[in-house]
């Protein structure tokens, strides 16, 4: 990421004249006399090591023709102690190499050679610098008519550009520093020119989570916003899309990356640690670069891998034993066309299969093509070819079974993998590949071969920059012709080329460590138990199923190799996500009961807290001593809807008194057991006619007490208040009329 953050705003053209401008600066102390005739000196020896760094920054044209001029730009950095003085940078072209061995073995010289290494060309073309102080840098540029090289034939010339000079300690002239490198020369287009399929990746890692929102279209949730980064224009696969539309390329895709974009072109959250998803804030970096993609591959061949490009060597050595494994294969197969043809409506290939750096044994071979791909993508360091052909042959090359295994050229697939971010390194690289390429056309077969290269799966910046700039050096067409993967797949086979899958014990050590470990399969397939367990009960299990799915392919990502404890991190999140939704549905957590009589009702609540239904539960409830308290009905059907809780009355008989402990447990419709049990205490008491009749008798002689009570109680008022009113009739004077009611307002007669 730091990579593309160190070009962002920048253009593709202008980077690598950048590159070589900061050099200049950070290096340069005075000026470059370039240009300038020096007198030729005597024969220079060779130094006792080389105290001068000559870096070559650019080389145009990096596959010249008749009538071009060559441009070699570049650095000298003085390590030494003493200042150089009199000195000047020459070019040097050596005879045309023979073949690819004699490539590697210039490759890996680094001083000069007195005797070996041939002269400088005219002195008229060399640079001169007077002085060139310890520690200090200067720029430097060679400008050559190619037709003062002395190409005499097409061929792979070496050319070594060297600082001579004196220091006090050497006072005779002497070569200091050089580096080599390889100018490729077929001026014209050759009789039979190798037919190359250049697989142009874009493979991303695992960006989404389990998560999804509760709205209709489940928003997915995003691990980080990472991704945006890669998507934008001057990102790693924005640079991938933006410079392989103007290549002859085959795009090898993950549709697992297809999906993820559009889903975030869609509306995302993404995940904050400690708290809830916030909205994503790159909707439209993910249209855009869907957009331009789309407008890329039209009528160029696409493959798409398995959803997510699963590990195929972690699943044949150490997932295949675990249950359940290997059949994650063709569903992520099955993913893999619809997910590219919908997002970028384009039909693609899901008959090929590619392990990791191409390395295959039997094992590999047999699960990559479990899931219906008859090719294999591997590399020729893994099948090897004996030498006895003395060419390379073609890279399709049947292994049985109607399996067809596809060889990349190893030299040419890992020639980007370095630093490119150095356009010294950059520019080596270019010219190693296009000197690779010639030489291997040049090889003496007498047919056409078609050749593959197969780089690493997830280039950075600067390496899918340089990449573009090799495969621009061919587009001449003067020894190679575009192809694609799926011709080189279909081109006839060399009878004579290697078809012996190495075994197993070939298979490389430093890969084999970085292979995700069988625990981790063990988890996946714990996890899977637990999605089946619980889709069964939803009335939408799609819901979960299509995320889940998702991610279990992701969880068995090539993309995780190097990475063990984020893909650990990965997992335990993934499975604890997905136990938090089961825990949703439950039986409440219920208190003490207590039971009086023979028979009473007994309520259970379950408890949906999820946004959609569910169904095919049964609740049961089991007393832990049934000779005391038993139920008639212990099992009973439960669906539930959404945010909601239904009660479940079972009606419980006791036969003696005392506490009895009862569980309540959900079951699916398949009889296996859902959540966690609860348990809960019934108190018993048992109550028999004696019992009752006492009871009974002992209210009546309540009752009647209380009306005898009340009785006596009434005739008491009553006295009373007619002995109130005859006093009262007595003490007041006689001059109203005569009562003629036989009795006062609430009189009682005894009678």
């Amino acid at each position: 990421m730091a990579e593309a953050a160190d070009i962002q705003g920048a253009s593709p053209a202008p980077v690598r004249r950048r590159w070589l401008r900061r050099t200049m600066v950070l290096l340069a102390g005075t000026p470059v006399l370039a240009a300038l005739v020096y007198s030729p000196a005597t024969k220079a020896e060779a130094a006792q090591g080389s105290s001068v760094d000559v870096q070559l920054m650019s080389m145009a044209p990096a596959a010249p023709v008749k009538g071009d001029t060559l441009t070699i730009e570049g650095v000298v950095v003085n390590n030494g102690s003493e200042t150089i003085t009199d000195a000047h940078v020459g070019l040097r072209v050596g005879p045309p190499l023979a073949d690819r061995s004699s490539i590697d073995d210039a490759a890996e010289r680094t001083g000069f050679r007195a005797g070996s290494d041939p002269g400088e060309i005219d002195s008229a073309y060399a640079v001169k610098i007077d002085a060139l102080p310890s520690k200090v840098g200067r720029p430097f540029t060679l400008t050559v008519p190619v037709n003062k090289l002395e190409l005499d034939k097409d061929g792979v010339y070496q050319l070594g550009v060297s600082l001579s000079g004196v220091t006090d300690s050497r006072p005779s002239e002497q070569v200091l520093g050089i580096k080599r490198t390889f100018l490729p020369w077929q001026p014209e287009a050759a009789g039979t020119r190798a037919q190359l399929a250049y697989v142009w990746p874009l493979i991303s890692t695992t960006h989404v989570t389990a998560e999804t929102g509760s709205d209709d279209v489940q928003t997915p949730v995003f691990l980080d916003e990472s991704l945006a980064e890669e998507l934008k224009p001057y990102g790693r696969l924005g640079q991938m899309v933006s410079l392989g539309k103007e290549l002859p390329v085959t795009w090898v895709i993950d549709p697992d990356l297809l999906a993820t974009v559009d889903a975030m072109a869609k509306g995302y959250r993404v995940r904050v640690p400690g708290g809830k998803p916030v909205q994503g804030k790159n909707k439209a970096v993910a249209e855009q670069w869907l957009s331009s993609l789309e407008a890329a591959v039209q009528g160029k061949k696409v493959v798409a891998l398995p959803f997510a490009d699963p590990d195929l060597a972690s699943l044949a050595h150490r997932g295949k034993d675990v249950s359940g494994t290997l059949g994650q294969l063709r569903p992520a197969t099955d993913k893999a066309k619809q997910a590219v043809e919908t997002v970028l409506h384009v039909p693609a290939s899901t008959d090929f299969s590619w392990p990791v750096d191409g390395a295959i044994d039997p094992s590999i071979v047999n699960v990559a093509t479990s899931a219906g791909a008859h090719n294999v993508l591997t590399r020729s360091d893994s099948l090897q070819e004996s030498g006895a052909l003395g060419y390379t042959p073609s890279a399709a090359r049947p292994i049985g079974a109607g399996t067809t295994a596809v060889v990349a050229d190893a030299d040419l697939s890992t020639a980007f993998e370095g630093d490119m971010l150095s356009a010294a390194n950059s520019t080596l690289a270019v010219q190693r590949f296009l000197a690779d390429s010639l030489a291997l056309n040049l090889q003496p077969t007498g047919e056409q071969r078609s050749l593959v290269v197969a780089p690493q799966r997830m280039p950075t910046v600067s390496q899918v920059q340089t990449m573009a700039a090799a495969l621009r050096g061919l587009q001449a067409g003067r020894w190679t012709q575009p192809s694609d993967l799926e011709a080189a797949a279909a081109a006839k086979p060399d009878p004579g080329a290697t078809t012996q899958v190495p075994g197993a014990g070939q298979y490389p050590e430093d890969l084999s460590k970085q292979e995700l470990p069988v625990s981790a399969f063990e988890q996946i397939r714990t996890t899977q138990k637990t999605l089946d367990q619980f889709k069964v009960i939803l009335t939408a299990p799609e819901r979960v199923e299509i995320p889940f799915g998702n991610t279990t392919n992701r969880e068995m990502s090539t993309s995780w190799r190097g990475r063990p404890e984020e893909a650990r991190l990965y997992r335990d999140q993934v499975q604890e996500y997905l136990i938090g939704l089961t825990q949703k549905v439950k039986v409440v957590p219920k208190s003490d009961a207590t039971l009086s009589g023979h028979s009473a009702t007994i309520p259970v609540s379950v408890q949906n807290s999820l946004v959609q239904d569910v169904h095919d539960l049964v609740l049961r409830v089991k007393s832990a001593n049934p000779t005391r308290l038993m139920f008639s009905d212990s099992e009973q059907p439960v669906s539930v809807q959404g945010d909601h809780t239904q009660t479940v009355k079972f009606t419980a008989n006791a036969t003696a008194s005392g506490p009895v402990e009862v569980t309540a447990q959900l079951f699916t419709k398949d009889g296996v057991a859902y959540g966690e049990p609860r348990k809960f205490t019934v108190e018993a008491t048992e109550i028999t006619p004696t019992v009752m009749l006492v009871i009974a008798g002992g209210v009546l002689l309540l009752v009647l007490a209380g009306i005898k009570m009340y009785a006596s109680r009434k005739r008491v008022a009553a006295r009373t208040a007619a002995e109130e009113s005859t006093q009262q009739s007595d003490e007041s004077p006689d001059t109203g009329p005569q009562s003629t009611d036989g009795s006062g307002t609430g009189e009682t007669v005894d009678r």
